[in-house]
């Protein structure tokens, strides 16, 4: 339906005005800044800077990232809900960033639903094609074939409160889907929902997707939707993009320290090593063990001629097993998951994750205070540099 193109976007919350005295200001906007972690200029809080995104025509793009990282806000720029302050926003080839909100041709769903409860489900979802004063029988076509999509046929009579929350979250998406908008904003739908709920209903918006023909832009703070909705996830940290690439690209290839922490469950370990280069070859060390990295790891760093150097090494749980020789680590905790079990372990003073089938065990009782010894390949190994975080193979 549509190409979206974010271009050199950003957005300033302006000072607040204020008859205080410039010594309290200052301190206001220094305590603003240790909390939140983001730009403060003469103009005031930078919530987003320097975006830049291409999307192409019916692509799913998740833009995913912590609280107060400039998801939703960014979100809210594309629908004009909030002034851009620099930058363009293209829909459709169109520069909109003055174009109002009403006809830039998108529809949006909110996390808290926002249906008028004095309406039933159908008066809800004809609401805005009354507005436009559409046909009676057209808007009466376009409510029907939206709620079979759905599957709220049966609820169209009913009031919302009448509804479950994934009743009403279906609701709320039918209602900008009879709009046949050429983009669908979608602002964390699934976050009042319960787990096993917003697991039906992700794969309900999968099925959705299948079946319009439309552009989609889904705002999470939660990565499993994000690595299961998203041909493309956009991860963002105190208001700038940290990576964009598909969710398999992010998983194996992350770019800095914080996409290799916040992507992944359980999170990656991280430890303090060695990166040692001997000619054309690399090796990690960790205390007393090594690992010689990958041919495409090596061809990689090599590229960058990398030297040897201290390095945060990241790990996935997935990819430690428990070894006769390697690290030795001490067991904190042990959380049986049924098929595996999920070791919590202390490796000189560093917080670990072991990712243990439980077919691969023997026994699986491990105790507080009992000693293991894990390795990993040099193919799982994840360097990073200690100056500015980001990933040395990239």
């Amino acid at each position: 339906m549509a190409e979206v193109i974010l271009r050199d976007i950003k957005k300033v919350y302006p000072h607040s005005e204020t008859k205080r005295t410039g010594l309290f200001k200052k301190k206001k906007v220094t305590e603003q800044h240790r909390v939140s972690h983001l730009k403060i200029t003469e103009e005031g809080v930078v919530a987003v800077d320097n975006f830049n995104l291409e999307i192409k025509d019916q692509e799913f793009i998740v833009l995913v990232g912590p609280s107060g990282c400039g998801k939703s806000t960014t979100l809210r720029m594309i629908a004009g809900l909030e002034d851009i302050s620099g930058g363009e926003l293209i829909i459709d080839g169109n520069v909109m960033n003055d174009v109002p909100p009403k006809e830039r041709d998108i529809a949006m769903v909110f996390q808290n639903y926002a249906l008028y409860p004095h309406m039933t489900v159908r008066e809800n979802m004809a609401f805005s094609l009354k507005i436009k004063g559409l046909p009676k029988e057209e808007i009466e076509k376009k409510v029907e074939e939206a709620a079979e999509i759905l599957d709220i046929t049966q609820y169209l009579d009913r009031k919302p409160k009448a509804l479950s929350g994934g009743q009403r979250q279906r609701v709320a998406i039918g209602r900008a889907i009879v709009r046949n908008p050429k983009v669908f904003l979608m602002d964390e739908p699934l976050s009042n929902l319960d787990a096993k709920l917003r697991n039906q209903m992700r794969a309900e918006i999968i099925k959705l997707r299948s079946r319009i023909n439309t552009t989609f832009i889904y705002v999470t703070h939660d990565q499993t939707e994000a690595m299961t909705l998203g041909d493309r996830i956009v991860i963002m940290k105190d208001g700038e993009v940290q990576q964009i690439g598909t969710p398999q690209e992010v998983f194996d290839h992350p770019a800095n320290l914080f996409v290799a922490g916040f992507i992944g469950m359980p999170q990656m370990n991280m430890f303090d090593a060695e990166l040692v280069r001997d000619g054309d070859k690399y090796c990690v060390k960790l205390n007393d063990f090594t690992a010689e990295l990958s041919k495409e790891k090596t061809e990689r760093l090599l590229a960058k001629d990398v030297q040897s150097q201290p390095v945060t090494l990241g790990v996935r749980p997935e990819h430690v097993e428990l070894a006769k020789k390697g690290v030795d680590a001490t067991v904190d905790v042990s959380e049986m998951m049924g098929s595996e079990v999920h070791l919590h372990v202390n490796v000189e003073g560093k917080d670990a994750i072991i990712i243990v089938p439980t077919l691969d065990l023997e026994s699986s009782d491990f105790k507080m205070g009992d000693k293991v010894t894990f390795n990993f390949g040099g193919n799982v190994a994840h360097i990073f540099s200690k100056e500015d975080e980001k990933n040395l193979e990239w």
